[in-house]
Parts: C-alpha cells; sequence; structure tokens
C-alpha cells in the first residue's frame, strides 16, 4: 500500500465520507442497527478518517469520558482495505491525540477477533466477553505515559 493518511476530518465531504464508511461495515457487513451506530454523540467526538492515494478507506473517532479518560470506537475499514495496517494506523493515530489532550486511560470495546491488534497496541483486557449489537465483544485498557 502507498500512501496512507490518517487525519482528524473537519470537511463536509469528509464527514460524509466517514458516514458512508460506517453504514458499509456496520450496518451492512455486520448487522448493526443505524441508531446504536448513529447515536448522536459524533458532533462531539473527534473523528479520524483514513485515505489511500485519495481514496476514503477507513475512520475511527474519540469520545472522551472526561478530563482523564477517553473511549476510542467506530472503528472501521472497507473490506477491500484490510489487511494492510490501516486499522493499526487510525488506533495508533488516535491513541496520540488522545495523550496530546492529557487522557490518561483510554478504553476500547473490542470486537472479539481483532483483540490482537489492540493488544499490539498495548491494550488489556478487562472483563469478559460480551454481546454489544449483537457481536461479541471484550472491554480493554490502555493507561498511556503522559508526561
Amino acid at each position: 500500500m502507498s500512501q496512507i493518511i490518517v487525519k482528524i476530518a473537519t470537511s463536509s465531504n469528509e464527514l460524509a465520507a466517514i458516514q458512508e464508511i460506517r453504514k458499509t461495515v456496520f450496518q451492512q457487513e455486520q448487522g448493526v442497527d443505524a441508531e446504536l451506530d448513529f447515536d448522536g454523540l459524533d458532533e462531539t467526538c473527534d473523528l479520524l478518517i483514513a485515505s489511500l492515494n485519495g481514496e476514503f478507506i477507513g475512520t475511527v473517532r474519540i469520545r472522551m469520558l472526561n478530563a482523564k479518560m477517553a473511549k476510542i470506537e467506530r472503528l472501521a475499514v472497507l473490506k477491500q482495505s484490510r489487511g494492510h495496517g490501516i486499522g493499526k494506523k487510525l488506533m495508533a493515530e488516535a491513541l496520540e491525540i488522545a495523550e496530546s489532550k492529557g487522557i490518561l486511560e483510554v478504553v476500547i470495546h473490542a470486537q472479539e477477533y481483532i483483540m490482537p491488534l489492540h493488544q499490539q497496541l498495548g491494550f488489556e483486557a478487562d472483563g469478559d466477553v460480551f454481546a454489544e449489537a449483537g457481536i461479541r465483544h471484550v472491554k480493554m485498557r490502555k493507561v498511556l505515559s503522559v508526561e
């Protein structure tokens, strides 16, 4: 893969692309209800978008839970772009952004099959497998090293 760019989405074009990526991955592929995915919280989150050679291919959002804790969620990469480290790059950028804002701990609800990706990034499982939107998830945590 060549030029993968991850950035905070700011334009209406980028925000529309994020919605389309999430609709494709969560609603069409995984059967998640639109109301669960589009929960009205996007406006208060940092939404990241990944592009490859100018084509939007992935997204993730960072939601602040309080001044020192954030939840990274809605990680989605289009099927044709999976397996090339895009999800890992999105997560790494989200962690950098959270750390730059003084966040000390990040939590995620990782789909069970993708736990190894999050473990590579330093997340540790915190509890048992549970169902969220009918999909097996594991709560994971990562403490950030903020100076």
